[in-house]
């Protein structure tokens, strides 16, 4: 059996708009087939991590999180996947939805409330962890996984 092992690195921001930066970073390093798994609490900032990921990838439109719809599609020269679990109530609910053939694809899935999927997620997604330390601060860990 194969292990794969995961790399971290943990920064803080100090404003939404330098989380949107540090998001944007992310968006312009994309590449297809990358899966970033958002994690943290109510008003953390998942969506502002995804706005920024989205700009980075060259996306101009307003990104919005898709509470209701549960996945936003835009296009790009690598076509974004916006997902939002929040409101995935069980595992049968997930099953019946076939996410994973997004996640499979050629695009990039950014991916809010991602413990919802479960065990479902790529191996190889990159998971971002969102900490509220204050009204400004966040502190994010990124794990990365080795390849």
């Amino acid at each position: 059996m194969r292990y794969t092992m995961k790399h971290s690195r943990t920064f803080t921001t100090y404003s939404p708009d330098e989380t949107f930066a540090f998001a944007e970073t992310l968006g312009a390093n994309a590449q297809s087939g990358d899966v970033f798994a958002l994690y943290g609490d109510l008003g953390t900032g998942k969506t502002i991590i995804a706005k920024g990921i989205a700009r980075g990838m060259g996306i101009k439109e307003d990104i919005t999180s898709p509470t209701f719809t549960l996945l936003e599609e835009y296009d790009a020269k690598i076509p974004l996947y916006h997902f939002d679990l929040y409101r995935i109530e069980d595992d049968i609910e997930f099953d019946q939805l076939f996410f994973e053939e997004y996640w499979e694809n050629e695009g990039v899935s950014v991916i809010e409330w991602a413990e919802r999927a479960g065990n479902r997620l790529p191996a190889q997604s990159i998971q971002i962890y969102i900490t509220y330390l204050d009204p400004d601060r966040r502190e994010i860990t990124i794990e990365y996984p080795d390849n």
